[in-house]
């Protein structure tokens, strides 16, 4: 059990990443309530870990959002570390031949997501006057690579709004992006195909992850970090 009980709130909570976070965490002794677009998936997580919190949310959908924040944050309080995870990938090709709806849905839920999510959650976190928000960039919100320009647009524009925030926050709040490192999920086999293997899996990165994220705090706000691998 953990010294200090943390509240955590992750979306994508239900693959990838955010499965292996959420489930690190709660082996760590934390308190977490989770997203996702799978119902199936929200299911099975409720079931696992009952004394948890999974809900059915789209984060590209501002209502839907909004309504998650609105019944979880009475019963479940204001998160110490708000967790934006969610997030897709584009088909690999030049930029002229990504369908224009398969470029918006990834602008409104990689970047406009994180935003209703900072709206509907953050206010309670200032008036509680302390909270983390992390917001997941990448290598290619750092740097780019040929066929996936959308995913870079939409990295790079997580790198600019969560350091332009950390500069609206009060003393006490942080704002950090943090490019998670490459880890083999089905987002990178997407891009990279059976090279992905290669690389270290979700639950492994999640140890040396989901502590690292725990000891964030008001002094690295603004800063562009790199979690452990």
């Amino acid at each position: 059990m953990a010294a200090t009980t943390r509240r955590i709130v992750i979306t994508g909570a239900t693959r990838g990443l955010g499965r292996a976070l959420t489930e690190k965490f709660i082996a760590l002794g934390h308190s977490v309530a989770g997203c996702g677009r799978s119902s199936r998936h929200i299911d099975e997580l409720n079931q696992l870990f009952p004394k948890h919190t999974f809900a059915v949310v789209d984060v590209a959908d501002a209502a839907a959002v909004e309504r998650w924040a609105r019944e979880l944050l009475p019963r479940f309080g204001p998160p110490d570390l708000l967790l934006n995870n969610a997030a897709i990938i584009n088909d690999n090709a030049p930029l002229w031949e990504i369908p224009a709806e398969q470029f918006d849905r990834l602008m409104h839920v990689n970047v406009c997501g994180v935003a209703n999510v900072i709206r509907s959650f953050v206010p309670a976190m200032i008036q509680r006057g302390s909270g983390v928000i992390v917001n997941l960039s990448s290598g290619w919100g750092r740097s780019t690579s040929p066929e996936v320009a959308p995913y870079c647009a939409s990295k790079y524009a997580i790198e600019g709004l969560s350091k332009a925030l950390a500069q609206e926050l009060p003393r006490g709040l942080a704002s950090i992006p943090l490019n998670p490192g490459v880890i083999d999920t089905d987002m990178l086999r997407s891009s990279f195909g059976e090279d992905a293997a290669g690389y270290i899996s979700a639950k492994a990165w999640a140890e040396k992850a989901a502590p690292f994220l725990l000891e964030l705090g008001p002094r690295h706000s603004g800063q562009s970090l790199t979690a452990p691998s």
